[in-house]
């Protein structure tokens, strides 16, 4: 009888120690999660901007990591360079949960939440480190909150850098040099800065630019440097004007109800994950816009820096703009340019 309970006993110490040893992967993942299993769940996430834009590469990785540290619980799909939607019709995807993630430009944002229009004021950030300072506080929460009254969670802000103007008609050495060109708009206040800088927008998605500037439907075309590296704007204008008028943000976001649903510790080690990713690209920012301005001269363009001395006439023509965004983004568009400029 002994002898029979000794084996029984050995035996259950067999099954404990084998349960011990063969862990799965997502099983140990699970255990570091807080010593629960990640909950199997696919998230289509989609983006526009080219594949080897540093901002994609950081999103590329992000997925990457979710995925890998769930065990392959959390099947992040990644679409990219508009392959699944347009940045016309990625916000209502997400907002309608026709995609649970992507990745869009505040000013497109700003249609759905006026304030987010922020990033398009001109002339509200005059530095790199003043941006990333903005959106980690109070100027930051109060954006998130207003994205979530709308359905969409932002999980990141991803730091695009400044904006400037090409064109293939003329250097822009001062506002009146805009008088009679048709420039490619990204978005409502860019528009208003084109008309009072004098010029008439023209509002594309970013995949018809280059088209759009070869057969001179436009005469030229807001964005950052690095965009314009990306869809060759030296093969299609001559001219660019530095005079980072506006810093642009992309926003990481998901839809509400989804995020929600998910476990909680698939929620940690998403935004663990994101926060990682948006500290990455924001230390990539200046040096890359740095780096693609001077591509773009030694591919050919003609580069022009509006010298500092000279900027007060660019923000004072500009100044319509501020009241516009004052008009349509109330109360809080108010409270957002109070706080901008005290960290000025």
């Amino acid at each position: 009888m002994k002898k029979l309970f000794s084996v029984f006993i050995a035996s259950l110490l067999l099954v404990a120690l084998a349960a011990c040893g063969g862990k799965s992967k997502s099983e140990e993942a699970g255990s570091a999660s807080g010593g629960n299993e990640y909950e199997e769940t696919t998230i289509r996430l989609a983006y526009n901007l080219p594949q080897d834009h540093y901002v994609s590469k950081g999103i590329e990785e992000f997925a990457k990591n979710v995925t890998e540290k769930s065990g392959g619980k959390i099947k992040m799909q990644v679409y990219p360079a508009g392959q699944l939607l347009s940045d016309k019709d990625m916000n209502q995807s997400i907002l309608s949960g026709g995609v649970e993630m992507g990745l869009n430009s505040s000013t497109l944002w700003a249609s759905t939440v006026p304030a987010m229009g922020i990033f398009d004021v001109p002339y509200v950030f005059n530095d790199y480190s003043s941006v990333g300072e903005a959106v980690n506080g109070e100027f930051g929460d109060k954006l998130r909150g207003a994205m979530e009254e709308k359905g969409a969670k932002v999980l990141m802000f991803a730091d695009y850098g400044f904006v400037q103007f090409a064109n293939n008609k003329k250097p822009l050495k001062s506002p009146s040099d805009f008088k009679g060109l048709k420039i490619r708009s990204i978005g409502d206040l860019p528009s208003e800065l084109i008309k009072a800088y004098g010029a008439s927008p023209v509002f594309m998605g970013a995949g018809e630019v280059y088209m759009a500037l070869q057969r001179n439907t436009v005469d030229g075309a807001t964005s950052g440097t690095t965009a314009m590296v990306q869809r060759k704007y030296d093969e299609v204008t001559k001219y660019l004007t530095i005079n980072n008028y506006a810093y642009l943000e992309f926003l990481l976001a998901v839809n509400k109800d989804f995020w929600d649903k998910l476990p909680d510790n698939s929620k940690a080690l998403i935004e663990e994950e994101a926060k990682k990713t948006e500290d990455w690209i924001r230390e990539q920012a200046e040096k890359e816009d740095k780096k693609s301005t001077e591509e773009l001269a030694e591919k050919g363009m003609e580069v022009y820096e509006v010298p500092a001395d000279e900027l007060d006439k660019w923000i004072e023509a500009a100044e319509p703009v501020k009241e516009v965004f004052k008009k349509n983004a109330g109360e809080l568009g108010a409270e957002l340019l109070e706080i901008a400029e005290k960290n000025k």
